[in-house]
């Protein structure tokens, strides 16, 4: 009998962690521009949302609770449009391990300033891939499936693509919606374009760098450091070509935002060739950052 029990234990633990949900996500609620005497509403917003992200399988790949990508979302309340509208902005984070470390390297990090969604105390959150239910549970849906489609891009070329059409399935949906950052029109940097954008062949490039930068790059880093920021210098060279065919191009300013300051640490210790060519190549692709990536040179240079 007791090995019996124990038996059927096993099961319903091998059982949970293969079908354990792919998202850890840590979500807060900043409410505190909004005047309102009872503020029980957005923790309850802030725990229907934890429970909605964390809670439902995204997909079909088998991922045990310690491979979770971890990520997080910021909800700034900024006005109570009415009984049950809110409006503001999400900052969306996410982050990947690599291997061999303890470090987390950041993949996504957004600021959508068009946040604007109903919410009802207790009443449940749902979601559907064929149609726009509610522009919450669709914005959510939409980023949950980016930060999937770029985590699964690290680890093959193509290898995000299933996440990033399902996220432009959910903007599809999304097309007769009141509420803005769905519609190509409106802005050249919203969910519209983000999804576009991941999905155009002529951003190929990206892809490559992707799955080049992390998975031959900063997964090999600990243990063949100057091979792999070789690896590291030819993925960021390898997105001029987007640069020089539109300077403005999103999926460099999504890039660099993830990865600026951690290309600066990088290159902090290495050789003064390494060093000087890719400070050339940054401040061409990413000007924005140039004062950053002067830095690199006023560090000490690896001795040989």
């Amino acid at each position: 009998m007791l090995k019996k029990t124990i038996f059927t234990y096993l099961i319903l633990i091998s059982s949970f962690n293969v079908n354990s949900q792919e998202i850890l996500c840590n979500v807060r609620v900043n409410s505190s521009q909004v005047q309102i005497s009872d503020r029980k509403i957005f923790q309850s917003m802030q725990t229907a949302i934890y429970e909605f992200i964390n809670n439902t399988k995204w997909t079909n790949a088998n991922i045990s609770s310690e491979e979770r990508i971890e990520c997080s979302i910021l909800i700034n309340i900024s006005n109570k449009i009415s009984n049950d509208e809110y409006e503001g902005s999400m900052q969306i984070q996410s982050t990947r391990p690599i291997y061999g470390t303890s470090y987390k390297s950041t993949l996504f990090n957004f600021m959508d300033n068009n946040i604007r969604f109903k919410f009802l105390e207790y009443q449940s959150l749902e979601f559907s891939e064929t149609s726009h239910l509610s522009n919450l549970t669709s914005i959510i849906a939409f980023y949950v499936n980016i930060i999937l489609g770029l985590d699964f891009a690290t680890f093959s070329e193509e290898g995000g693509n299933e996440y990033f059409n399902t996220a432009q399935k959910i903007v599809n949906n999304a097309q007769n919606a009141r509420e803005s950052g769905w519609k190509a029109f409106e802005s050249d940097k919203n969910r519209y374009w983000i999804a576009h954008d991941l999905l155009d062949n002529r951003y190929n490039k990206y892809h490559m760098c992707l799955y080049r930068y992390h998975r031959i790059g900063l997964d090999k880093l600990a243990e063949e450091p100057e091979d792999a920021r070789y690896e590291i210098t030819e993925s960021i060279e390898s997105l001029r070509s987007i640069y020089r065919e539109n300077p403005s191009a999103l999926l460099l300013k999504l890039f660099f935002d993830a990865k600026a300051d951690e290309i600066t640490k990088i290159y902090s210790e290495s050789f003064p060739n390494e060093k000087a060519r890719i400070i050339k190549t940054l401040t061409e692709i990413d000007p924005s950052n140039s004062t950053k990536y002067q830095t690199i040179a006023q560090e000490e240079s690896k001795e040989r």
